[in-house]
């Protein structure tokens, strides 16, 4: 699949003011490469609306994931499904905030994906060739996510 065919939406379930990705520009059985522009109507904007704070990078990760795995998904014709955030380890931040404007590239690698829906990502995000941050990721995509959330479709 050529993600830049794929509207955004087509890979994530994220919509309107929490869907952050600008664009996938790769993503094959291991890796996804994303784009996002931190946008002056952010949710987390601080600092007067200037930035947001460094940690929300942790939240572009798990969105480039989603679209990892809505790649996935597609490929199989299967539909994309909502995942997890698990948790980080190593969440490690050269930036004490990313200012609006900024473009990002965000980056995953596949580390480990379980038969059980567990999976592990190295992730990053740069600015040009600076890497802001860096992080393992864990995520989790049940195989039926109404039914792990106790939901009941109509």
């Amino acid at each position: 699949m050529d993600p830049r065919e794929e509207a955004i939406e087509r890979l994530v379930p994220h919509r309107g003011g929490m869907l952050w990705l600008d664009c996938v520009l790769q993503v094959d059985a291991e890796d996804v490469v994303a784009e996002a522009t931190v946008r002056d109507d952010h949710l987390l904007l601080e600092d007067g609306g200037e930035a947001v704070p460094a940690w929300v990078g942790i939240e572009y990760m798990a969105q480039a994931i989603a679209a990892w795995a809505g790649g996935r998904a597609l490929a199989r014709d299967e539909p994309v499904k909502p995942g997890f955030l698990l948790g980080t380890r190593r969440y490690d931040a050269h930036w004490d905030r990313l200012p609006v404007g900024t473009r990002l590239r965000i980056e995953a690698h596949c580390e480990l994906m379980g038969d059980n829906g567990l999976g592990l990502f190295a992730c990053r995000i740069l600015v040009g060739d600076a890497v802001v941050a860096t992080a393992s990721v864990s995520v989790f995509e049940p195989p039926d996510p109404d039914a792990y959330l106790g939901t009941v479709s109509a």
